[in-house]
């Protein structure tokens, strides 16, 4: 059984303690769930009173744990660009928590795949459920699934626009949650070669495009923006969102430093975009002999790197032309439907900042 890292109540920060200037806002909002009022609030509290200690070695801490580890936060910002996107003179200023409500799904997202994927780092430090064990992580990662309900009733936001957000919510989860059951049960070993491409692109669409999908609509829906351009913003979210994808499989083949990544896929038999690219490149024979290899890695018969250096001498530059091909194209379309570029220029950044350091 594992031990919290919590057990002793000076182990973690206090909920209640004053927050560091330099924190996140979504570590700002984690600790003030609970504060003595908010708890009150939430839990309909009479006369129980619960020692903090034990929501901060059941939940706060372990959330707090994760959450202060440096983040890229790619869904936040599309959450703010699309709100910009879809303003129009009637919208109000966009609610400062509304960003949060996508980073907290991502957050609970983070925690479950490291236990369902079996994976040892998250960020750098060990995952969440190798310090604090599967039964407190597990809960943490679900109460951050369900958080963003609470959270939206205090935008005060329009009704009409309050339940289209709810249903936005909805759909992007229950998205996710079909892309993660083809991910986790679908293995190389039991695709055919006319199989994977489908597989991996559907896959991610849902799995890791629905969440950015789900960014980029919140965004232009909590400002009112019409049905089409909120279904373009959910278009570009979607693309861009699979485009990420396509670049952590390449990362784990191409990036020393998150060879782990690449080889804990190649151990497990995992189809991405490696295989995807491939199955589409290679003749019947030559994608055969790359199966026999994985097959040999899932037995633990070769070194998954002796495999990953195969893979990537077949790829060559083809993983790079396709996520350029995928960023600009998303971009491109998005472009016609907005009246000013200007609005557009922080995703421009990104997608610039993101090809540099990957591609």
């Amino acid at each position: 059984m594992t031990q919290s890292v919590w057990s002793d109540p000076s182990a973690a920060p206090s909920p209640s303690e004053e927050a560091p200037a330099a924190e996140s806002a979504l570590v700002s909002l984690i600790r003030a769930e609970f504060t003595e009022q908010r708890l009150c609030e939430t839990l309909d509290l009479g006369a129980e009173r619960i020692p903090e200690r034990l929501w901060t070695s059941s939940l706060s801490g372990p959330l707090l744990e994760l959450l202060t580890r440096p983040g890229k936060e790619f869904r936040s910002r599309l959450v703010e660009v699309a709100y910009d996107v879809g303003c129009s003179r009637d919208s109000t200023p966009m609610p400062e928590l509304l960003p949060l409500l996508v980073e907290i799904l991502h957050a609970g997202s983070l925690i479950v795949d490291d236990i369902e994927d079996d994976s040892k780092y998250r960020r750098g430090k060990p995952a969440l459920h190798l310090m604090v064990g599967v039964p407190l992580a597990l809960n943490a990662g679900n109460w951050l699934y369900f958080l963003p309900h609470s959270v939206l009733q205090r935008l005060q936001l329009r009704p009409e626009v309050e339940l289209q957000v709810r249903r936005v919510l909805d759909r992007g989860v229950l998205r996710c949650h079909y892309g993660q059951a083809l991910d986790l049960g679908a293995r190389l070993g039991s695709l055919s070669q006319r199989e994977v491409f489908d597989v991996v692109s559907l896959s991610t669409r849902l799995k890791t495009g629905s969440l950015l999908e789900l960014a980029a609509e919140l965004g232009g829906t909590a400002a009112g923006a019409s049905p089409e351009l909120c279904a373009e913003l959910a278009q570009f979210g979607r693309n861009y969102g699979v485009a990420l994808q396509m670049l952590d499989d390449v990362s784990g083949l191409f990036e020393e430093s998150r060879a782990h990544k690449g080889h804990e896929d190649l151990v497990n038999g995992r189809p991405t975009w490696a295989w995807a690219w491939l199955s589409q490149k290679l003749d019947e024979v030559s994608y055969s002999r790359l199966q026999h290899r994985a097959r040999e890695v899932e037995k633990r018969e070769l070194h998954p790197e002796a495999l990953a250096r195969s893979l990537r001498r077949e790829l060559g530059k083809t993983p790079y032309r396709a996520v350029h091909e995928q960023l600009h194209q998303a971009l491109a379309r998005l472009e016609r439907k907005v009246s000013s570029r200007c609005v557009l220029e922080p995703l421009v950044q990104e997608i610039e900042r993101l090809e540099h350091a990957y591609v």
